[in-house]
């Protein structure tokens, strides 16, 4: 009987997360949280344009105030920068996984739909 593997089951739960369905115009993005500063620190998507996995830094947040009706219990980032792009889930979920190990940061899965008329 093989043998529990913590860190493959981690990665391929963020590798599925990170999906893009061309019927539905679904997006899985993943957001890292400083759950400390309670903001985005690091984003994850699959970009259908280019082909690839962009992972993004935040650099600006909306401003968050806790407690109000439409609260997801962080900021939100407003502005960026590309830390990378990669071909596979697999390489960004690593760099996803490495980055939340290293910083301390908690996942926050959101699913995004293509608004009609775009």
């Amino acid at each position: 009987m093989p043998v529990f593997n913590t860190d493959h089951f981690v990665l391929r739960l963020i590798a599925e997360t990170l999906f893009y369905d061309e019927e539905y115009e679904a997006l899985g993005n993943l957001s890292l949280i400083d759950t400390e500063e309670k903001c985005e620190r690091y984003v994850a998507s699959f970009a259908p344009e280019d082909g690839l996995f962009v992972l993004e830094e935040a650099t600006d947040w909306e401003e968050y105030e806790p407690g109000e009706p439409d609260d997801i219990g962080y900021a939100l980032a407003v502005d960026s920068r590309e830390v990378g792009t990669f071909d596979t889930a697999d390489e960004v979920a690593e760099a996803l996984l490495k980055l939340a190990r290293e910083h301390a940061l908690a996942p926050s899965i959101t699913l995004l739909f293509e608004e009609e008329g775009e």
